[in-house]
């Protein structure tokens, strides 16, 4: 199924530009372009898309004024597309799902491409509201609850190249601003998804975060050790200790009694 993508930019050149790389993959229909922000929340509000390039700097009303006006949570995959290297922390803090810098080049567009592919395939794989009432319907009546699925790779980008991560061989995750840091055996990625939206897109039965920058998989975890009444750690198979809160040791034991009855 094609990826439906809107474009909004005040620039005509930047947006057929934009328009004439996005024409080059076969999964991307353009669905319609935008020259403010106004034009953007009214198509928004009438016509659902999969992904946003948007500008920042508009007249009307800006990028960061459709997200404010929109909400966040209710906005798509969106990408936020300037002039400008200094918005990119505010990007990040309204959850923009990448940022591009003008002119926007073919490779890094491909990249960024691949990710909206990867968190779109992870948002599918997440309980929807229908879904969320089958499975209280079927509590309701003693039937079997529906399982929910969880992605089994992560697409890394990483330079020139982009990196398929087998999920179940990450050791664990460390928070690192608006990215979050892999350790995969003796390797170590950068994925630009913070800790808080990994939490959601990982299978809670085999990952649990333990420290509010940890997330560990609990089957390299060796050893539990306990530091005080509210602080801990656990010592994985590799030997590397981790530290952990007392939040994080209740869920650990929880999830681990589950595993093991």
């Amino acid at each position: 199924m094609k990826l439906r993508a809107l474009i909004a930019d005040d620039e005509p050149l930047a947006r057929e530009r934009l328009r004439f790389l996005l024409a080059a993959d076969n999964e991307i229909e353009i669905t319609g372009e935008c020259r403010n922000g106004r034009e953007v929340i009214s198509v928004l509000r009438e016509s659902p898309v999969d992904v946003l390039f948007l500008d920042i700097q508009m007249p009307g009303r800006g990028g960061f004024e459709v997200v404010e006006q929109i909400g966040a949570e209710k906005m798509p995959a969106t990408v936020f597309v300037t002039a400008h290297q200094h918005y990119a922390v505010q990007a990040f803090e309204v959850q923009a799902l990448d940022y591009l810098t003008k002119p926007v080049e073919a490779e890094r567009l491909h990249a960024t491409l691949a990710r909206v592919r990867e968190r779109i395939a992870a948002n599918r794989a997440l309980i929807t509201q229908e879904q969320l009432k089958s499975v209280l319907a079927a509590m309701e009546t003693g039937a079997a609850p529906v399982r929910k699925e969880y992605p089994t790779r992560l697409l890394v980008p990483n330079g020139t190249k982009d990196s398929f991560v087998t999920i179940r061989e990450i050791d664990w995750i460390e928070a690192a601003d608006y990215y979050s840091c892999l350790h995969v055996g003796a390797r170590t990625l950068m994925l630009r998804e913070t800790i808080k939206q990994l939490v959601c897109m990982l299978d809670p039965r085999r990952f649990v975060r333990i420290h509010r920058s940890i997330i560990v998989n609990i089957e390299q975890v060796r050893e539990i050790l306990r530091e005080g009444r509210s602080e801990g750690a656990v010592v994985l198979h590799s030997g590397q200790k981790l530290k952990m809160s007392k939040k994080g040791w209740q869920t650990l034991i929880e999830v681990s009694g589950k595993l093991t009855t």
